[in-house]
């Protein structure tokens, strides 16, 4: 996480290859642990290379299915030890590919998204 020195007011926040080196390992882990799995990716400033100081970093998860709404599933997936804070969408395989054919987030994110982990199918 982003650290203050003790002797002065400014942060110091994690540089980019250190925020993508920590999302790679995290999605290695996840994907060992959890067979449910379809890709994993971020999307946002970090992706477009454009983060800065206080950016967080926007991840997407793709999984089999979920018997959780869409509300509560990011709180099974503990981003806690990436250096910055995280938000987590997790779509189910069937929600990803109704996603494809609405609206312009679907187009956009995968215009811009680094995928960490597709399964090979």
């Amino acid at each position: 996480m982003p650290v203050r020195s003790l002797s002065s007011s400014v942060l110091k926040w994690p540089e980019v290859q250190t925020v993508v080196q920590a999302v790679r390992q995290w999605s290695e882990k996840t994907e060992a642990q959890r067979g449910d799995l379809v890709r994993i990716g971020y999307f946002g400033s970090y992706a477009r290379g454009d983060w800065g100081v206080g950016s967080d970093l926007d991840l997407v998860i793709v999984v089999e299915s979920s018997d959780q709404p869409f509300e509560r599933r990011a709180a099974q997936w503990d981003a806690t030890e990436l250096p910055v804070p995280a938000d987590v969408l997790v779509y189910t395989k069937e929600e990803w590919q109704s996603l494809s054919r609405q609206g312009r987030f679907y187009p956009t994110l995968m215009q811009e998204a680094v995928w960490t982990y597709v399964r090979k199918d």
